[in-house]
């Protein structure tokens, strides 16, 4: 698989970013891979809304709960097979499940959270997107991303380019 990478755009009004939408639609852009952010009276009718995933730091707190857990899951592993509980046996099954298990919650735990605090990524675009602005987020291949940036500066000259996240996470 590819590697993929956030293109940001700002853009003035929703007529343009239907527009947009259609061009990337016909370049073998899926749709799931654009997403739409407004300030919450915009109507943004049948645009690819930006998710929980693209508004807040859920993603990123998953990674960090996933390695967070796992770590503290085997260290209580190792400290089973070490000081094992009385009357029991502690084999090396306990620094596995204690790995998962640790993962699991932690991913939990730190998804709970994430969901709940801004995407950290987009807090510089939060003042032109309070003016009316919309935000355009595109998940591109990342060997495509100067055709892409090209295009939208060639057919959309009103379009702000603002740059590209630097990699986009296999899952959301």
């Amino acid at each position: 698989m590819r590697g993929l990478r956030r293109l940001y755009f700002l853009l003035p009004d929703v007529g343009i970013v239907r527009r947009i939408v259609d061009e990337l639609l016909l370049a073998h852009i899926p749709y799931e891979h654009i997403h739409v952010l407004a300030r919450a009276e915009t109507p943004l009718e049948e645009l690819p809304e930006a998710g929980v995933a693209q508004r807040t730091d859920l993603v990123p707190a998953i990674e960090r709960g996933l390695a967070v857990g796992g770590t503290v899951g085997v260290l209580a592993g190792l400290a089973a097979l070490v000081f094992p509980p009385a009357g029991m046996v502690a084999a090396g099954g306990a620094i596995l499940f204690g790995a998962l298990g640790g993962a699991g919650f932690g991913a939990w735990v730190s998804a709970m959270i994430g969901v709940g605090i801004p995407n950290s990524h987009l807090a510089r675009f939060e003042a032109a997107i309070g003016q009316g602005m919309l935000l355009m987020m595109v998940d591109v291949p990342k060997d495509r991303v100067e055709e892409f940036e090209d295009m939208i500066r060639q057919h959309h000259p009103e379009a702000d380019i603002e740059g590209a996240e630097p990699t986009i996470p296999a899952f959301p």
